[in-house]
């Protein structure tokens, strides 16, 4: 970008005009607005030995019409929700003809610094898939996955183009770098590892100011943000700031496997400190250095937040609250769904794409939600999130009270199972699902003595479905369905081995985080994996192409029934409960297409009239990484 010093000219008709600034009479961090009628002229700025700064331009006998100056006019490409498609970023744009600009026409030196328009060594001629093959190389060179991570991490910054490319080619080897369980180490170290900031951070010292902050973002047509506040990173706790590597991952997946544009994406952490010790004395930690702040403070802190949202970006952004703590998450969604389109993957998205593996696992067990027994260890966000899912999709289909389908599920927490008689000490959200039981102190005798058909492991803690835990669900199932949910690997319930070995060859497995295959008497199992990217990319798609103000519980059901209508007999045949990661940008658009038919249903969406083929609408929205042809 132009420096604040820097001078720029506006040609229009009636001749050529400068200013001394280009954000002169404009608050410090807005975007200048380009008038319609006017043309860029791309000017270089260099400073000499004084300090003085020398203008230079860089198009010689520049004349109007010319390719080198730019018409910004209204016939903008227009992606979902009504942003501009700058960058020509949409697939329905990728034969088009672009201009890279900034405030300016970029010249080839910044072309090549600016991760949205390098094209690397393929600037002649497009060689984007031996750029692809190359790096794949490259990275499969190193042993470690966090080396792995640090280099795509580099690419995103370094290429942008190429990064999706790549991770979009070989979604299946790369999405474990990228996402889990390699982003928990990287969020462990990610002090250690820092280079340049990949977010927006907001801290208790923005407090009174944040409107300005995020108008200060370089982009100003966000339609996702991923927010959180470090707190509860996947299974391992409380990593405070360094918690950013969340946001940016799950972003990199609305693009990569849902077709968000990159551009429209914003990665957001709160800084409120932490209560990590190890993080407060290590000299590496790059947030705050104090406690948590709690209550009044930080409840008015995360409102002012939402508030400037919606004030800088609209009403139609999606936020999704990611890795909150349990108190924070319920609460923040409970308070903001009526008033912001938002979203917490770890109660919704988890609980749609559990409950689309159960779905597509009655295909082979048979029966009906109504016909089983689900037993939950864990009843934090993701376990009372996917077990009113589930109670819900049991209602709709039998017509039953959603208090009559929930009795038919139970969890079991930290002190045993949820009973009624512990109902005065219960946290608001375990209340509904304490039911009329003596009390169980231990998981096994929860097992032994309600005898669930399906075991659902939520509790972050690895490990605990042990080996009787296993042969007690296969002596009175002919196939126990058992997810081992917890994230990363090293906090799975179990691994993909022994749930296999232990039930004989018979559970019908999936897990939070990949598994190898597994070999048992000659057959081998192919584990599936219940990972949120099955979901949240498509549904933020459906949400985002169809303009909907608000999320309803009935598009993740919508979103959960998409995705179990992907898995195939073949699949089944291997022991999936889901559909291969290698057509998941399909998978989203089919996705996105019934979340969207949901919100026009419900009266929730606000692009009018609605695109006849849903489907091939959403495919047409997706973000392309192919490069461009610059003039």
């Amino acid at each position: 970008m132009m420096s604040l010093n820097s001078s720029i000219f506006l040609q229009n008709k009636a001749g050529i005009s400068s200013s001394s600034s280009p954000f002169s009479g404009r608050q410090r961090g807005s975007a200048p607005s380009v008038p319609s009628s006017l043309r860029v002229v791309a000017v270089n700025s260099n400073r000499d030995r004084n300090g003085s700064v020398l203008m230079e331009s860089t198009l010689k006998d520049v004349k109007d019409g010319a390719a080198s100056v730019i018409d910004v006019d209204s016939k903008s490409t227009v992606a979902p929700g009504g942003a501009h498609d700058v960058y020509g970023e949409d697939a329905a744009t990728e034969e088009q003809v672009v201009t890279p600009w900034f405030v300016s026409v970029a010249s080839g030196y910044s072309l090549l610094r600016d991760p949205h328009h390098n094209k690397g060594l393929a600037f002649s001629e497009k060689r984007e898939d031996v750029q692809v093959k190359k790096l794949m190389h490259i990275i499969r060179q190193y042993q470690v996955p966090l080396q792995k991570y640090m280099a795509m991490m580099d690419l995103q910054e370094r290429n942008e183009k190429l990064f999706y490319k790549l991770l979009i080619d070989n979604v299946e080897e790369m999405l474990p770098i990228v996402y889990t369980p390699t982003v928990g180490e990287a969020c462990q170290k990610y002090g250690s590892i820092f280079s340049r900031p990949q977010g927006l951070y907001i801290s208790l010292k923005e407090k009174g100011s944040i409107h300005e902050v995020l108008r200060n973002w370089p982009e100003k047509n966000i339609q996702v943000i991923v927010v959180t506040d470090g707190e509860r990173i996947l299974g391992l706790g409380d990593l405070g700031c360094q918690g950013m590597g969340i946001p940016v991952g799950k972003l990199a997946l609305y693009t990569a496997l849902g077709g968000v544009r990159p551009s429209a994406c914003l990665p957001v952490t709160i800084d409120v400190g932490t209560n990590n010790e190890n993080l407060l004395n290590d000299e590496f930690y790059i947030g705050l250095r104090q406690r948590r702040a709690t209550g009044q403070e930080y409840a008015e802190l995360m409102h002012e937040f939402m508030s400037a949202v919606k004030q800088t970006y609209g009403e139609k952004v999606l936020v999704q609250f990611e890795d909150f703590a349990n108190h924070n998450a319920f609460d923040l969604l409970a308070k903001y769904s009526a008033t912001h389109l938002v979203f917490n993957d770890d109660i919704q998205g988890t609980a749609s794409v559990v409950l689309a593996g159960l779905v597509a696992a009655l295909k082979v067990v048979g029966g009906t939600l109504a016909d089983h027994r689900f037993l939950f260890l864990g009843a934090g966000e993701a376990g009372t999130g996917i077990a009113e899912l589930i109670a819900l999709e049991m209602s709709k289909q039998t017509n039953m009270p959603v208090e009559e389908a929930r009795k038919k599920i139970w969890l079991v927490d930290s002190k045993g199972l949820i009973v009624s008689s512990r109902r005065e000490s219960l946290q608001h959200f375990k209340k509904p699902w304490a039911h009329e039981h003596e009390p169980i102190k231990t998981l096994l005798d929860a097992v032994n003595d309600i005898k669930p058909t399906v075991l659902i492991g939520t509790s972050g803690v690895g490990r605990t479905f042990t080996k009787e835990v296993v042969e007690a669900m296969a002596s009175f199932n002919e196939k126990p369905i058992i997810l081992s949910l917890s994230n990363p690997t090293s906090q799975s319930e179990c691994t993909a081995e022994e749930a296999y070995t232990w039930s004989q060859g018979r559970a019908i497995f999936a897990s939070g985080s990949p598994f190898a295959p597994v070999e048992y008497e000659g057959k081998t199992f192919v584990p599936g994996q219940a990972n949120n990217a099955y979901i949240f990319p498509g549904f933020g798609l459906g949400v985002i192409m169809s303009g909907a103000i608000r999320v309803h519980d009935d598009m993740l059901l919508a979103a959960a029934e998409a995705l179990a209508a992907q898995v195939t007999q073949e699949n089944f045949e291997k022991g999936l409960i889901y559909p291969p990661f290698k057509n998941i940008r399909q998978i989203s658009a089919d996705i996105a297409a019934k979340v969207a038919a949901k919100a026009y249903e419900l009266g929730l969406a606000t692009r009018l009239p609605p695109p006849k083929d849903l489907v091939k609408y959403a495919e047409s929205c997706m973000y392309s990484p192919a490069y461009r042809s610059y003039r």
